[in-house]
């Protein structure tokens, strides 16, 4: 995209989306409307390719009057770019950007569409300059024990706080450590957040004002997989970060992929088998890279590189253990209140089954080998208590002592 027409506030960006969903909505009913009038494996009438054509005029009549608004509109909203800037940025809207960056992030970065989210580490939602002294400015009384805090997919740095309750800020107060959050876009394929985030970490160690003790890290969902994927890109290249990590909390961490995905892609394959409905197999294709990556927990590039990543695949990830010099730790969720008539196959916190939070796998090749006494099974919680539940605080609490 050239400098001329790139889109500079996220009212642009919102714009481009409506226009490109617009865009996109007329491919699918020009599509359906094909299907109606040229009936699968009948031949069809001249009358029929008639109708056709005509219809074909009108769509693309719609076309280009939607780039045509959607042109003019990007202009305009572009002179109010100043007047947002002065806005003050509210929850709200980091969470609606977040949830739109976890579900077409690979199409904004790939567009480069001003609501993308840039990986950066944040304190109380504003962005760390990585030098020593926006640190120090940053963290007044600024030590050598790290925890670096790793959101969810469709989340961000800002929803670790909830029901007025934030672990690393609490973990930071009670242990004497420093708290810093990252941010990043959850669209994009986990390894690609794995290797930014690698990159990030190692600037970070660089920068770090005082001489670093330990570094932890809590990870949350998704994040606990981009922790895994930088952390073996780290390994492969000898990043000094990786010598200074010593334990990582896993929060419903889906190891082994997530079964709410396997079911979107069973529903794009049953959509694409019956004539009728293969038009609307698009509305599924919607899911960004970081979302089918959740299918079985890819962790690297060769995971999904070369691969149709809708096409419905048995899990073929490369096995990455845990690494053998770190402390590994693992919470999961379950909606259920005990473990009566559950286990082993208990159905998890609505997201992500226990199994996959525990890292198991009816693979012995691919199990996780947690130690037993580094994991627990949260009852009675959901995808988000992991957040905010108490007794996992405390839990957390007492494995980073």
């Amino acid at each position: 995209m050239s400098k001329k027409t790139k889109p500079k506030s996220d009212l642009q960006g919102i714009n481009r989306l409506v226009v490109d969903a617009t865009i996109g909505i007329t491919d699918l009913v020009e599509a359906m409307h094909k299907r109606v009038v040229h009936p699968p494996l009948l031949p069809s009438t001249p009358i029929q390719h008639l109708i056709t054509n005509i219809a074909g005029i009108t769509f693309k009549n719609i076309r280009w009057s939607t780039k045509l608004l959607g042109g003019g509109l990007d202009k305009a909203l572009g002179q109010l770019s100043p007047l947002l800037r002065k806005v003050r940025t509210t929850g709200e809207k980091e969470a609606i950007r977040s949830a739109l960056n976890g579900i077409v992030g690979d199409y904004l970065e790939e567009k480069d569409n001003p609501l993308k989210i840039t990986m950066q580490f944040r304190y109380r939602s504003k962005e760390i300059l990585l030098d020593s002294d926006c640190l120090g400015a940053t963290y007044p009384a600024i030590n050598g024990k790290i925890i670096l805090m790793v959101h969810g997919s469709c989340m961000n740095d800002i929803q670790w706080t909830r029901k007025e309750h934030n672990h690393g800020e609490v973990l930071a107060k009670e242990q004497d450590k420093t708290a810093i959050y990252l941010n990043y876009n959850s669209g994009k394929h986990i390894s690609s957040n794995g290797q930014n985030l690698n990159i990030l970490l190692e600037k970070l160690i660089k920068q770090w004002p005082v001489p670093i003790e330990q570094l932890e890290i809590i990870a949350h969902s998704m994040g606990g997989l981009v922790v895994r994927s930088a952390l073996y890109y780290g390994k492969q290249e000898q990043k000094k970060w990786t010598k200074h990590l010593k334990k990582i909390v896993f929060l419903g961490t889906p190891h082994h992929g997530s079964p709410v995905e396997r079911t979107g892609n069973y529903l794009d394959v049953v959509l694409e088998s019956i004539p009728y409905t293969k038009p609307f197999a698009r509305l599924g294709k919607i899911r960004s890279s970081g979302v089918t990556d959740l299918r079985h927990g890819n962790l690297v590039d060769e995971d999904w590189q070369d691969n149709d990543r809708f096409e419905r695949q048995s899990d073929q990830r490369q096995h990455i253990p845990l690494p053998q010099n770190i402390d590994c730790y693992s919470v999961a969720a379950s909606i259920e209140k005990s473990t009566v008539n559950v286990y082993p196959r208990m159905i998890g916190d609505t997201l992500v089954d226990v199994k996959s939070a525990l890292g198991q796998h009816e693979n012995p090749d691919k199990d996780l080998h947690f130690k037993e006494k580094n994991t627990w099974v949260a009852y009675g919680n959901t995808h988000l208590d992991l957040l905010s539940n108490l007794n996992i605080y405390a839990k957390i609490k007492s494995w980073l002592v």
